[in-house]
């Protein structure tokens, strides 16, 4: 049973944006800060699939909006972080969009490169110029060592290492890293916890399944990460005490090559 005791004008926020399928990390991500008592607001381009999240862990007794829009549309992301001040304050922003082109190199196109450069660097971009003035507005007490908050970002292996037929994805992915690397560097001195989280495996999601079938069968008794498991991590991230953080953390199955 998912808690809720904060009014409205004073709720612990966290905005996911990226979120889809119920069966899928941005989900998992909702439902992990919803039962740790955060008002989730929810934001993915599709918004029955956003709303149909929501729905879900208002039903589970938490607290959850649904705030529809494209995350690499710097007009929807002004729009959604204007929205977030009417119910409480934010505590913890992530960002889970990505795009994985997937095509040999020869046979790219520029539309593209372009479509994932837009949803990984643009979008992380917008994403964090509305999410940290945001963060900021909370107060840098003692009595909050984990700081001002978090912002963390969702890489993968492909942020790390380019290897076909992932060059737009490589090459998005790893210009999300280095964006992630800039704003801690920035704004860890201002009390935001900036973390970037390399998936260096597959996701036991829809995603996956659907696309995948039998890569998921392969796997085996987990061999694909469970995102329960990843939200944990990213749960444990935002908590960290402001005098230990981690910049980059990478998750993988025990099996996974690396």
């Amino acid at each position: 049973m998912m808690t809720s005791t904060s009014s409205p004008h004073s709720a612990a926020l966290a905005w996911i944006a990226g979120v889809g399928a119920s069966a899928g990390l941005g989900a998992a991500l909702a439902r992990r800060y919803a039962h740790g008592g955060f008002t989730v607001m929810l934001t993915g381009r599709t918004a029955e699939r956003v709303e149909a999240v929501a729905a879900q862990i208002r039903e589970q007794g938490g607290r959850a909006h649904a705030l529809a829009g494209d995350i690499s549309s710097e007009q929807d992301v002004a729009r959604i972080a204007g929205e977030l001040r009417q119910f409480g304050q934010l505590r913890s922003a992530v960002f889970n969009a990505g795009n994985a082109v997937r095509a040999p190199t020869l046979e790219l196109t520029a539309e593209q490169i372009e479509s994932a450069w837009r949803t990984n660097v643009l979008g992380g971009f917008a994403f964090a110029r509305g999410a940290v003035p945001l963060l900021l507005e909370a107060p840098d007490a003692p009595e909050a060592p984990a700081g001002a908050g978090s912002l963390i970002f969702t890489g993968a292996t492909a942020s790390l290492r380019g290897r076909p037929p992932f060059a737009a994805f490589a090459a998005a992915k790893a210009g999300l890293r280095s964006l992630s690397q800039t704003l801690a560097r920035e704004f860890g001195p201002r009390g935001v916890h900036v973390a970037h989280v390399v998936i260096d495996g597959g996701i036991d999601g829809e995603r996956l399944r659907t696309a995948a079938p039998q890569r998921a069968e392969q796997a085996g008794a987990d061999g694909l990460l469970q995102p329960e498991a990843i939200a944990e991590s990213y749960w444990q991230l935002h908590h960290q005490h402001r005098s230990a953080w981690t910049q980059e953390l990478d998750l993988r199955p025990y099996r996974e090559a690396f």
